[in-house]
């Protein structure tokens, strides 16, 4: 049932991120050229999610289980720490450089061309190295 759930979720996340356009690098890119022709409508996309987001985490935080009776696993931290900073501007930067963050990457694999494939393997190569050094050394 869990992995029922969680491919339908994952389903419904990919179709909407190709429908809002968040999967098009120019859009992406449209959205970021401040200086350009700006293009607004991923703010839009963003503003909806963060406002189906924040009641929703809102509700998680309060449970100790999720509706299918696995254990809540939620963030145990709020602080600002470098690291959280340093990972954002890593995220922007690749974002702004590829047009895509890894939600939109992943659904774009399935279009057949080489870009999401790289920035996937990539991202794939940056997570691996970041464990090898954070893995605690025993």
């Amino acid at each position: 049932m869990h992995v029922l759930m969680a491919f339908l979720v994952g389903l419904v996340f990919g179709t909407g991120l190709i429908v809002s356009g968040m999967t098009d690098p120019a859009k992406v890119g449209g959205f970021l050229d401040l200086a350009g022709r700006w293009d607004p409508s991923l703010a839009f996309v963003m503003g909806g999610a963060i406002l189906v987001a924040l009641p929703a985490f809102r509700i998680a935080g309060k449970r100790r289980f999720s509706l299918l009776g696995g254990a809540m696993r939620l963030p145990g931290t709020t602080a600002i720490d470098r690291l959280l900073v340093l990972g954002s501007l890593v995220f922007g930067v690749g974002w702004g450089l590829a047009g895509y963050c890894p939600g939109p990457a992943l659904a774009s694999l399935a279009s057949g061309g080489a870009k999401p494939w790289i920035f996937t393997l990539a991202m794939l190569a940056g997570m691996g190295i970041f464990e090898l050094i954070e893995r605690p050394h025993a």
